[in-house]
């Protein structure tokens, strides 16, 4: 049985602000939980801290040790200007700092400038189209709280590049941003095709940008894509995005990814 995350921020305890999780083992991968699931959980006592927030629109983090068991989660607002606010929240484990996010909610301003280059992969298969598959070595968090789907065709060319639909089974309740950033940090590292399945690796940080004030999709699906663009002495660098099923930019990111193999 895997546990909502919905039910996991309703069974929080302490204060706005000050929050205590429970984290359950069907959120892991490996010996912590998820990425996603940190950084929603971070995201989330953010939002209920802050006042009228505007929508999310940038975010960094940094796994520092391993979030598992009963964690505490500290936010606090750090400025708030005329347009943006600027939010800080920490995730602890027996008092010592595991996880430390910086979130940016902006409103929208007047401009001129308008570009768009974010296409969706070549050779995407359609999300009615694309097949799903369950993998029984895939992390617990995977396998007990998303659905997956291929989203480009297999290729016998080794490339260091991901590329699925996504969606989370059980999002009811979830606030828009909430949703799209525990989706987020689904795939595996990019250059996970070039390592062996059981190659431990190990997120660093990771680098968001929300390119839209209102993430929306259709029936939940949205379309990850990880790509590798430098490895070296057990450091990968990866380009990460996002689109909706309907092929609009709602996200993309940068991620540093420690590779112990």
């Amino acid at each position: 049985m895997s546990t909502a995350f919905s039910e996991i921020l309703a069974a929080a305890g302490g204060e706005p602000g000050r929050r205590t999780y429970r984290v359950p083992e069907d959120w892991h991968q490996g010996r912590t939980a998820y990425g996603g699931f940190s950084t929603a959980l971070a995201l989330a006592t953010a939002i209920e801290l802050g006042e009228s927030l505007p929508p999310l629109r940038s975010a960094q983090v940094s796994m520092i040790a391993p979030v598992f068991g009963e964690v505490t989660v500290h936010a606090r607002q750090i400025r708030r200007g005329r347009n943006a606010t600027w939010m800080a929240a920490e995730v602890l484990r027996d008092g010592e700092v595991a996880f430390t996010a910086s979130f940016v909610f902006m409103g929208p301003v007047a401009s001129a400038v308008h570009v768009d280059d974010c296409p969706v992969p070549a050779g995407l298969i359609a999300l009615d189209e694309a097949k799903g598959f369950e993998n029984d070595r895939a992390p617990s968090f995977l396998r007990h709280n998303f659905d997956v789907r291929f989203a480009v065709p297999r290729s016998d060319d080794k490339r260091p590049e991901q590329c699925w639909w996504v969606r989370a089974r059980d999002r009811v309740g979830l606030d828009p941003m909430v949703e799209l950033v525990l989706c987020a940090d689904a795939l595996p590292p990019g250059v996970m095709s070039l390592l062996g399945p059981k190659t431990p690796v190990s997120t660093m940080q990771w680098q968001v940008n929300l390119l839209t004030p209102a993430p929306v999709t259709r029936d939940g699906w949205w379309l990850l894509r990880s790509t590798g663009d430098y490895a070296e002495a057990g450091c990968s660098s990866q380009r990460m995005a996002i689109w909706n099923a309907e092929g609009a930019p709602m996200l993309s990111g940068l991620q540093s990814v420690a590779l112990f193999g």
